[in-house]
């Protein structure tokens, strides 16, 4: 917005996070949930994208560690004198960091909303494993889908919640293992 100021913050809101380079939002379109192949692979960052990420990040960092308890933050994003104020709440900002910390290691970044529906070989490609094994968990019942037509399609929310208790069965078996290993003296 032309001459737009932002307003003066209050007592209780945070001091605003400037960002002196120009925004680029991406809008991932979906359609009945359905995500595009296109979208899951997160195309790895430019250089230019990385510098930008890597120059970024730290300021980022900074403003959430100075602003642990606050539910929203409040951006300012400046050019040419223009400046425009957005609240946002911290989950955005937090988000926005862990994209920032990945693309300043020159790694794809995808965002797939929780609803959306994956195809297997998206699945697959998000857990890191073959297809067929992903059907064979499918068909073992460890991941909830449905079949549209002849095909399988599994949530977002689903194949994460696998995946974080896939994550905890294996600390638990890795810190089952390191306690034994102590237990005979191995260590």
């Amino acid at each position: 917005m032309a001459g737009a100021r932002a307003a003066t913050p209050g007592p209780q809101r945070p001091k605003p996070l400037r960002l002196l380079r120009s925004l680029r939002i991406m809008h991932l379109a979906t359609e009945e949930g359905a995500m595009s192949a296109r979208v899951m692979r997160g195309s790895p960052p430019g250089a230019a994208e990385v510098g930008a990420a890597v120059e970024a990040l730290p300021a980022i960092q900074e403003y959430l560690r100075r602003h642990l308890g606050d539910e929203t933050v409040r951006l300012v994003a400046a050019e040419d004198g223009d400046a425009t104020a957005v609240v946002l709440p911290r989950a955005a900002l937090d988000a926005l960091a862990q994209i920032l910390r990945h693309m300043s290691l020159g790694r794809g970044v995808s965002v797939v909303p929780s609803n959306a529906e994956l195809t297997t070989q998206q699945a697959a490609d998000m857990l890191n494993v073959s297809r067929p094994f992903l059907i064979g968990l499918l068909e073992a019942g460890e991941i909830p889908y449905r079949k549209v037509g002849t095909h399988r399609r599994i949530k977002a929310e689903d194949l994460l919640t696998y995946q974080r208790q896939d994550d905890r069965d294996r600390r638990e078996a890795a810190d089952e293992l390191t306690s034994l290993t102590q237990e005979m003296g191995l260590l």
